[in-house]
């Protein structure tokens, strides 16, 4: 009990001075470009920070850590899949979408393709806007879901009341500050995940080796002792489900290839190239770091509870922190790692307010909108989806809502990889191709996950090589429109 005390007093001092900190760099938000995209004058080591923690937040610090502990070496798969999705953004998207970006002035995700593909621009917005907001307003809601189940396991509140706090939490500095405010509030977040991921497994290794009381002295010997489905890098039924499991692992790869708007606004965010390249560098840096902790953290459990000794494996992290630090330092480390899943949030609120405003209602307004008038609509726009998000989380069942989510890297992320890339690389891909693309991908997903078939093959794989054929074919067979701009 004490030390959930401390606990709980570290975290509202942290988080105090997260939402204080956000608010502060949102006095620089002057005009919607401000708001949207900091002004695409973000320096390269802000943006890498950023991007990480947008990009990574529960996923390092609880699922990945939680799924090595479950499932031992085959794990790893799924952190090559991520890690080699992540270089290759950061080193063949990561400086050319910015520069994209620039040449179209471009302040959301999909003005950047919408001014791309001028021939079908107004669809364009309205389609891809339409499908990213949609399915951000349940990824909001899951977030939201999440705060509050983990105040609930935390501290004993009531899950509801955890939800309402974590929209406390981030929505006043998200409101006012826009994607400047989160950026500086993930830097923050990205900061502390780091320090977990570094710091967690090289102690945690100096405990197990002069700790007796644990199931093994090292990670090797536990996953030896855990048994043999633990020390294989492939399911251990072998054969075709063996190569099933592999390809499931890597198949996030795909979704990192430019199709996450959270994270592609983060590169066209960025001031310019030196500043792109320095990004680079710290991104993959961070990456390296961050997925071999996070899988280390895992293994560490097994060595001090065994393979049965954690009920739930995605509360291995604390668990591990708790067991092998003094209870300060581990409450300021879990406090952050709890914060960065929360304002996971702010990132996808923000997006999904910004796609709306500035790409279905002020482009179909029939009223010119002043700046001053615009900011304002952009503030009340964030306000509304964050309350409509949280309704969605109150009223809507969890498993709807995660099914839901579940879509986003599928189809969200295997669809709009596969747009950038050709956006990018491809003169012949055009705007009617872009339409096309964009509703076969979703729907295939959506069809996909419905009928069950998720089960036998992953859509993470299926949708992104789905939705490369679609545009390929509808490139060829459908004549590009004309445009004059």
């Amino acid at each position: 009990m004490a030390t959930n005390t401390q606990i709980l007093i570290v975290m509202i001092v942290y988080l105090s001075l997260l939402v204080l900190w956000g608010i502060y760099n949102g006095r620089k938000v002057k005009s919607n470009k401000d708001f949207a995209i900091a002004g695409r004058n973000l320096k390269g080591w802000k943006a890498a920070l950023s991007e990480r923690a947008t990009g990574e937040s529960s996923w390092a610090l609880l699922g990945l850590p939680g799924a090595a502990y479950a499932t031992g070496l085959v794990e790893v798969w799924t952190a090559i899949g991520c890690v080699v999705g992540i270089i290759s953004a950061w080193v063949f998207i990561a400086f050319k979408l910015h520069k994209e970006a620039s040449k179209f002035d471009a302040t959301t995700f999909t003005d950047y393709i919408a001014k791309k593909h001028a021939a079908d621009e107004k669809t364009i917005r309205i389609v891809s806007s339409f499908t990213i907001v949609f399915f951000f307003f349940f990824y909001v809601g899951a977030q939201f879901l999440g705060g509050g189940k983990v105040l609930e396991s935390m501290f004993g509140i009531s899950s509801q009341i955890g939800m309402l706090i974590t929209v406390v939490i981030i929505v006043p500095y998200t409101i006012y500050g826009g994607f400047q405010s989160v950026v500086h509030t993930d830097v923050i977040q990205a900061i502390i995940m780091i320090i977990t991921l570094f710091v967690a497994p090289i102690v945690g290794v100096f405990y197990i080796a002069n700790n007796p009381d644990v199931f093994a002295s090292s990670i090797s010997l536990a996953l030896s002792k855990a048994g043999s489905s633990y020390t294989t890098f492939f399911d251990f039924s072998g054969g075709f489900t063996s190569g099933l499991v592999m390809f499931a692992g890597f198949s996030w790869f795909f979704g990192y290839l430019g199709g996450q708007p959270q994270l592609s606004t983060r590169f066209m965010a960025i001031k310019d190239e030196k500043q792109s390249k320095l990004a680079r560098n710290i991104g993959i840096a961070w990456t390296l770091v961050a997925y071999i902790g996070a899988l280390m953290i895992g293994w560490i459990g097994i060595a001090i509870f065994g393979p049965t000794g954690i009920e739930d494996p995605e509360q291995i992290m604390p668990e591990v922190i708790l067991k092998i630090l003094p209870t300060i330092p581990a409450a300021i480390l879990i406090t952050g790692g709890i914060a960065a899943m929360i304002s996971t949030a702010d990132s996808l609120l923000i997006l999904s307010s910004t796609e709306l405003a500035e790409n279905i209602i002020k482009p179909l307004s029939k009223k010119e909108i002043s700046a001053k008038k615009g900011l304002f609509l952009s503030r009340i726009i964030t306000a509304i989806l964050a309350l409509i998000a949280l309704l969605l989380a109150y009223i809507s069942p969890s498993d709807l809502i995660y099914t839901l989510v579940s879509y986003v890297w599928a189809g969200i992320g295997g669809t709009f990889s596969v747009v950038i890339l050709f956006s990018m690389f491809w003169k012949k891909f055009h705007s009617i191709s872009v339409v096309i693309t964009i509703i076969s991908g979703m729907l295939f997903t959506i069809i996909w996950i419905s009928t069950g078939m998720e089960e036998i093959i992953t859509s993470r794989i299926l949708t992104f090589f789905f939705a490369l054929i679609i545009a390929v074919a509808s490139t060829f067979i459908f004549k590009p429109k004309i445009t004059n701009k």
